[in-house]
This record gives C-alpha cells, structure tokens and sequence, in this order.
C-alpha cells in the first residue's frame, strides 16, 4: 500500500487546513488509516483514525472538537479537516494504513499501523 499525503501548508492561527491521503490499495474492507503528527523536538503523536468499513472514527485528546477525519471509498483517500488552528498544532503529519478491523480503542497505536505515508508539514502562525 502506498500513501501519498498532501493539503499541508501555512495558516494563521484560527484557520483551517484540510489535508488528504491517497491509498493505492483497493477494496480496503479491514483496513483502518491514520493521522499522526511529529512537531520538532517532540514525540510522534496520534491525531486521528478511522476504520474503513464503517467509518467510525477516533480522536486524540488534543484535537478533539476541531479536526475531522473522513473517508472516502470511491476515491480510496482519507481526510483531516482542521478548524481552529492552533500553533501547537504545527506539525509534520502523517498517513498510515493498517490492514486490519481494529477496536477503537487501539487506533492510536503507531506500531500497528504497517504502512506510512511521506508526511506534510503544517505551520500554524500566531
């Protein structure tokens, strides 16, 4: 599977950024994709996850209430729209796949995600 992420970019504080990640990977059936994001000097952290075949979703604690992750089956590309950013939010962000019907509460798990896309920075101005 590869993932190609896009949408990165700069934006004031208070905006929005919508980032995509394309999948080459077809008929996704138990396959459940990623964001996670890595700011300088800091951990990797995990944004949001969705399962792909009934589109539930999780978040992290950070982002809850402003970012939405969706997918899009036809198109075989996951989404994260991003409202009220923040500077904290500055990040490079990645895409990850996981070939798998995962419980919500082990979306958050890098190690379990097998495939990673080439990261987007985001930078967010105060």
């Amino acid at each position: 599977v590869q993932l190609q992420a896009s949408g990165g970019g700069l934006v004031q504080a208070g905006g929005s950024l919508s980032l995509s990640c394309a999948a080459s990977r077809r008929n996704f059936g138990n396959t459940a994709m990623g964001w996670f994001r890595q700011a300088p000097g800091k951990e990797r952290e995990f944004v949001a996850g969705i399962r792909w075949r009934d589109a539930v979703a999780r978040y992290g604690d950070s982002v809850k209430g402003r970012f939405t992750i969706s997918r899009d089956n036809a198109k075989n590309t996951v989404y994260l729209q991003m409202n009220s950013l923040k500077p904290e939010d500055t990040a490079v962000y990645y895409c990850a796949a996981r070939l798998d019907y995962p419980a919500l509460s082990s979306l958050g798990n890098a190690m379990d995600y097998r495939y990673w896309g080439q990261g987007t920075l985001v930078t967010v101005s105060s």
